[in-house]
């Protein structure tokens, strides 16, 4: 093992914005359930989990020549981000929120 440690913000993107982020999105989709069948929803996965991936490469490929594509990846998972946001304060209001009720005992 090398302790090169060049990629490390490479791991940490892919663990944030891969899983944490879309971790909190399925937790507040599942307590507004309205917010998760809009086509607002739909717009908001495909751009985030495609602007991950793209941005990851992008970031790597950065690291390793000072190539500054990674601009195109971080404006999808952004608006991707954004669209999220507005989906779930349109659909929803504070008092609007329903906790559906489902038997998760294994």
């Amino acid at each position: 093992m090398i302790h090169n440690f060049a990629f490390t913000s490479v791991h940490a993107q892919i663990n944030l914005l891969g899983w944490v982020s879309m971790e909190i999105f399925g937790i507040i989709y599942s307590i507004y359930p309205r917010a998760a069948e809009s086509g607002l929803a739909q717009t908001h996965f495909w751009l985030h989990n495609s602007g991950v991936p793209l941005m990851q490469v992008a970031l790597f490929i950065q690291i390793l020549t000072g190539n500054q594509a990674i601009i195109i990846g971080s404006i999808m998972v952004v608006v991707g981000t954004l669209l999220f946001l507005i989906n779930v304060f349109k659909k929803n209001n504070a008092n609007q929120s329903i906790v559906m009720n489902k038997d998760i005992t294994m």
